[in-house]
């Protein structure tokens, strides 16, 4: 009986091909939210620079130029997600994903299907919390663009500028 052992140059091949199957399953999946490091220096908010400290009420938008590579931004607050947003030349790109925390639980959910409830504390103050089922009183995605944007007209809370000065 001939009990001869593989090469170890056979042995390492094997062990190099394993190790790239397991590294290209678990990299992005391309599509989804991603982990958020909340409270550290690694993640913070993508349009306000401040750091991501609260996982009920962030957000995160997946997406670039169409044809071009999809990467993640991540925010603080949706309304800081939706306003920059906005100003992407991509934005309206259908492969735009945008994700939100489920401000009860934390759990990522869609966004644009998502129902949002005000008067929440909010990292950047503009009170929505998102939730994955509709609740009284509770606005659409797009209801809930406009609160954002009317918030800022009337208290021009980020843009650097002070009304009245």
């Amino acid at each position: 009986m001939n009990s001869r052992k593989p090469p170890l140059a056979g042995k390492l091949v094997f062990l190099l091909s394993l190790l790239s199957l397991l590294v290209a399953c678990s990299g992005d999946p391309g599509t989804g939210p991603v982990d958020v490091e909340f409270n550290s220096d690694s993640d913070t908010c993508e349009r306000c620079r401040m750091v991501m400290s609260d996982p009920h009420y962030s957000a995160q938008i997946r997406g670039g130029p169409e044809g071009g590579e999809s990467r993640v931004y991540r925010f603080d607050d949706i309304g800081c997600a939706v306003i920059w947003l906005d100003e992407q030349p991509w934005r309206d790109n259908p492969a735009v994903e945008i994700w939100v925390n489920d401000h009860r639980d934390g759990e990522w959910i869609n966004a644009r299907e998502a129902w949002y409830v005000e008067g929440n504390k909010t990292p950047m103050a503009y009170g929505l919390g998102a939730r994955d089922d509709p609740a009284e009183g509770a606005l659409t995605f797009e209801q809930a663009r406009e609160r954002i944007y009317e918030m800022e007209r009337r208290f021009n809370t980020h843009s650097g500028h002070q009304q009245g000065f």
